[in-house]
């Protein structure tokens, strides 16, 4: 019987702490603007629906909202760990505002992890430095293929950056946290002038069909395309 009631307790406790994660984050401003980290996600639709404020098929759990916070935490940890190093790794204004940038009227913004300005290794200053983490599977890709090849949102999203933040001159430094093993990964990022032209025609070319009231074309032929599994809006769009 004590089990039993331990275990009700238990459940009750899990419960309410999961409902707190969960109104926290529903408090939040939603965003009235294209989030420069999106968009060089696979569908330019799905961008669009987060840039119209479309409401998602399921809100976010409070499992899911916690591996974001999680990734959040990973990257001032590992912020503080170049820091120690002895490098200068510039994150926040005086004025304590993240570094970013704001373009096409304010609807198309990002704000960066940091800007490493200098350090104990003799290389070309200053750079963009992006943090990330993953799973060991997720891992694996980023040490056998890089950015480019294993998460083409992400180098996207390093080529926006390093073109409006004005870090073109040297590689980005590109960082990924195991989240299994602790393990580092680091690579090199050269900027990439196509790339980067590619992903800001396309915001463009988003906010354009918005303000026109016209859907850009899915990715696919069929909701069950791999990209569209995934989806938040997938009911919303194929419906």
């Amino acid at each position: 019987m004590t089990t039993t009631y331990h275990f009700d307790l238990i459940k009750q406790i899990a419960e309410h702490i999961d409902q707190g994660i969960v109104q926290e984050n529903n408090k939040r401003t939603p965003r009235t603007y294209i989030g420069g980290s999106s968009l060089g996600n696979d569908c330019a639709r799905q961008v669009q629906y987060r840039y119209m404020q479309t409401k998602k098929d399921e809100d976010f759990q409070a499992r899911t909202l916690r591996i974001f916070e999680f990734g959040h935490h990973i990257e001032d940890m590992i912020a503080g760990y170049l820091k120690n190093a002895g490098f200068d790794l510039r994150t926040h204004s005086t004025k304590g505002e993240q570094f970013g940038f704001s373009v096409a009227d304010d609807q198309i913004k990002g704000h960066i992890d940091g800007v490493i300005c200098g350090g104990p290794v003799k290389m070309d200053y200053p750079f963009l430095w992006e943090c990330k983490s993953a799973n060991s599977k997720k891992f694996g890709e980023f040490v056998r293929k890089g950015v480019t090849q294993a998460n083409p949102t992400y180098a996207a999203q390093l080529a926006l950056y390093q073109t409006y933040m004005d870090l073109m001159d040297y590689p980005a430094l590109f960082t990924v946290m195991n989240k299994d093993t602790s393990e580092l990964y680091y690579e090199f990022v050269p900027f990439n002038a196509e790339l980067a032209q590619k992903i800001s025609d396309r915001g463009v070319e988003i906010i354009k069909a918005t303000r026109a009231n016209e859907m850009l074309p899915r990715i696919a032929n069929e909701s069950d395309y791999f990209t569209c599994k995934f989806c938040d809006y997938r009911n919303t769009c194929w419906t």
